[in-house]
């Protein structure tokens, strides 16, 4: 059964960084995109960032370039998000999600994403 796990959240001061990670289980993660999202409260789901399935393109919302960086590791099935110099709009529910295919590209449409992990909470307060 396919299935994705977040984790790594939690509360952080502003200024401070978080690791979260995406674990896939069922089946590997070399054919899929994978991306970012999250949740914030009163907004929308919004795009944060995604990897193509070999890591070869990334693409980040305006709102975390240059404090956030992506990347994965095949070997582990694993997938992650490094987030520094964190902000209190920041916070909201993260999800993973992703996609298959093979291309060297990825997007931040969150109707491109069929499979969704759980989502983990990350709050950034003082």
């Amino acid at each position: 059964q396919l299935q994705l796990v977040e984790s790594g959240g939690g509360l952080v001061q502003p200024g401070g960084s978080l690791r979260l990670s995406c674990a896939a289980s069922g089946f590997t993660l070399d054919y899929y995109a994978i991306g970012w999202f999250r949740h914030a409260p009163g907004k929308e789901r919004e795009g944060v960032s995604c990897i193509s399935s070999r890591g070869f393109r990334t693409n980040y919302a305006d709102s975390v370039k240059g404090r956030f960086t992506v990347s994965r590791d095949n070997a582990k099935n694993t997938g992650y998000l490094q987030m520094s110099s964190l902000k209190p709009e920041d916070t909201g529910v993260y999800y993973c999600a992703i996609i298959g295919t093979l291309q060297p590209m990825c997007g931040l449409t969150l109707d491109d994403y069929p499979y969704w992990g759980q989502g983990t909470q990350v709050t950034v307060s003082s």
